[in-house]
């Protein structure tokens, strides 16, 4: 009776089974456990669902590591789009916007995070998971930097897309090591930060960097400093 009723379940979940779900279920056996789960057949056992209904989500653990972070940009992209106001924002305010919602996301699943990131020695190993964002990043950034263009009518003074949405994804790392390391009320020195860092590349888009460059150097300096000590 116990193994009838145990496949009974299972086809009342498997049909439901769904992206999100797993990811639920992911992230919470993760922050429960401290560790990632041992394979994917002892996940989907403890969780009472069929094997092949989680392949047919994802093809590994991986591939939900790498989702979620993905989640976490369409999540802030949602957010964003929901103000009406948002379209007319000039672009350094959009980046501004963007940095700022995307690190109320990240707040909202800390626990997660710090974990997913720090789980290995090898920090390249855990950026890994952050390759698809990276594209994701980096999209964003472009179409910013192709609407400036647009507004330029001197092909000299057009800014490089490729090497400046790279920077934007430098810049995010920055921010989230940042970020990590915060332990102010509401993380109020990473807003500075978004901030700083903003204000500097747009400044630089306009040709005209010194002082934000000089001004956001400063707050590193004091920052790095003042852990330090």
């Amino acid at each position: 009776m116990a193994t009838t009723n145990k496949k009974n379940t299972i086809k009342q979940i498997a049909p439901s089974l769904s992206k999100e779900l797993i990811t639920t279920m992911y992230m919470e056996y993760v922050l429960e456990s401290g560790h990632r789960p041992s394979s994917v057949f002892k996940f989907c056992k403890d969780h009472n669902i069929e094997e092949g209904a989680f392949y047919n989500c994802f093809g590994s653990f991986q591939g939900i590591r790498e989702n979620i972070w993905v989640s976490f940009y369409e999540n802030t992209i949602a957010v964003l789009h929901k103000n009406p106001a948002y379209a007319t924002y000039p672009n350094r305010e959009k980046m501004l916007s963007f940095f700022y919602t995307f690190f109320e996301v990240l707040t909202a699943n800390r626990s997660y995070v710090l974990f997913a990131l720090q789980e290995q020695k090898d920090a390249l190993k855990s950026l890994g998971q952050l390759r698809d964002l990276r594209l994701k990043v980096r999209d964003f950034a472009g179409n910013l930097i192709e609407e400036a263009n647009e507004e330029k009518s001197s092909r000299l003074t057009k800014n490089p897309v490729s090497i400046f949405s790279e920077g934007a994804w430098l810049q995010t790392l920055f921010l989230i090591k940042f970020w990590m390391d915060d332990n102010s009320a509401r993380f109020e020195k990473t807003d500075v930060a978004i901030e700083k860092s903003v204000n500097a590349i747009f400044d630089v888009f306009n040709t005209t960097p010194l002082e934000s460059i000089l001004d956001f150097g400063k707050f590193i300096f004091k920052e790095n400093f003042s852990r330090s000590k």
